[in-house]
């Protein structure tokens, strides 16, 4: 792997590319959208909310097909589609006055972005190869990263702004990025379409095995609401830190994850350098959440001291699981379904997302020390179950495993 953090030349450098187009506008647009539903469009909180759990319920169900489409159809044309589909539905915000048609846009738009993650990592495993694919992951979430934060800042003056015209024009920038996303994924040489010779096969669906992995998976992102919800609600409503340290964090976050990601992932080069990672992290968000917790009742200056090295430890075990799982989802993924196979394993975040505000604000301000020591054993316990799960999807082989058997 390489030690610079621009991926070499060729595909990996244009999916790099291609992912840096098109999270500016997404950081724009998370960090204004909720404020310009509810504040220029006038939809209430709760309507948003709701609207916004519908759509990513239904975008992690079709992901499984749209990553099977990619499959069957071919990954970088059914990337190219959905990436266009995604800036349509970014631009379809626009009109948007009522809670109908802004349930129908928030729909098409996480069904499209969820289709559209499951065909790039399709395309990536006909791209690159399995030694270094962990790699390019992790190239593309530093990029990530960057892009967020460049289009964070962005948004950050379209609402210092305040004008309908200023959000308007960061729906237009992130509706552009998925347009320019989708022509730089058209330059990327075509991936052959997988050939099947099964009529009924309901593929990942039916591999119990990688369910449980994904399922795993699923209680190790709960750390991805962290950050933006539980952190900033435990600072304000149980510590006596300043409001201020929560953007501090965020910054601490997204900066380590930008530097250090690529670093991270060089371990981690097949199943059992994967498993090792994954129990690390688990022992290092344990460590963290103990750390969180002595903030709590402290003087403001020892507060902010524990949060601050809470934070470092839980990016460093977020930045080890990423890199575990990454190997993980496709090292154990069938090679002529690695759409399908990644679309599922991407409802996990989608299920975090939506379940992981439930269960933390239940957890941290519900019972405290104790919430965050539960939170710390429940990814210990998951990160060690990923190994005895692991064993189990590599031991079925060939289509006892990959498929349903004809009769």
């Amino acid at each position: 792997m390489t030690n610079s953090l621009v991926p070499p030349a060729g595909p990996q450098r244009v999916l790099a590319l291609a992912q840096l187009a098109n999270s500016v506008g997404d950081g724009a647009y998370y960090v204004t959208s909720a404020l310009y539903f509810t504040h220029v469009v006038g939809l209430a909180p709760a309507r948003v909310g709701l609207g916004l759990t519908v759509a990513w319920a239904v975008g992690s169900l079709v992901g499984v097909p749209l990553g099977r489409l990619a499959d069957r159809r071919g990954a970088r044309g059914t990337a190219v589609l959905l990436a266009l589909a995604t800036g349509l539905a970014v631009a379809s915000f626009l009109a948007v006055r009522d809670f109908v048609p802004f349930l129908v846009a928030a729909c098409a738009y996480a069904s499209a972005q969820s289709g559209l993650a499951a065909a790039r990592q399709a395309l990536l495993a006909g791209l690159v190869s399995a030694g270094e694919r962990t790699g390019l992951l992790a190239h593309l979430q530093s990029t990530l990263n960057a892009g967020l934060a460049v289009g964070a800042g962005l948004g950050g003056l379209a609402l210092h702004a305040g004008t309908r015209a200023a959000y308007l024009g960061v729906f237009a920038l992130d509706a552009v990025g998925f347009l320019l996303c989708a022509g730089l994924l058209a330059r990327l040489p075509s991936v052959a379409p997988v050939t099947r010779t099964r009529r009924r096969d309901l593929g990942v669906l039916r591999d119990r095995p990688y369910a449980l992995l994904t399922l795993l998976n699923t209680v190790l992102l709960l750390r991805m609401p962290l950050l933006s919800l539980g952190l900033p609600l435990w600072i304000a409503e149980r510590t006596d830190a300043p409001t201020w340290l929560v953007s501090a964090l965020f910054v601490l976050n997204t900066g380590a994850v930008m530097v250090f990601q690529v670093r991270m992932a060089r371990g981690v080069t097949g199943r059992a350098t994967a498993t090792r990672a994954v129990r690390r992290s688990g022992w290092v968000m344990l460590a963290a959440c103990a750390v969180f917790a002595l903030s709590a009742g402290a003087s403001p200056w020892v507060a902010v001291g524990a949060l601050v090295v809470g934070a470092v430890l839980q990016v460093a075990a977020e930045m080890g699981q990423s890199a575990g799982s990454w190997q993980l989802s496709f090292d154990l993924a069938p090679a002529d379904r690695v759409g399908e196979y990644q679309g599922f394993f991407g409802t996990g975040v989608t299920v975090a997302r939506t379940l992981g505000p439930l269960v933390l604000t239940s957890l941290l301000l519900g019972w405290g020390t104790a919430g965050w020591l539960l939170l710390g054993g429940a990814t210990l316990v998951a990160s060690y179950a990923m190994g005895p799960a692991t064993r189990r999807a590599a031991g079925r082989e060939g289509d006892v495993r990959r498929a349903v058997p004809v009769n």
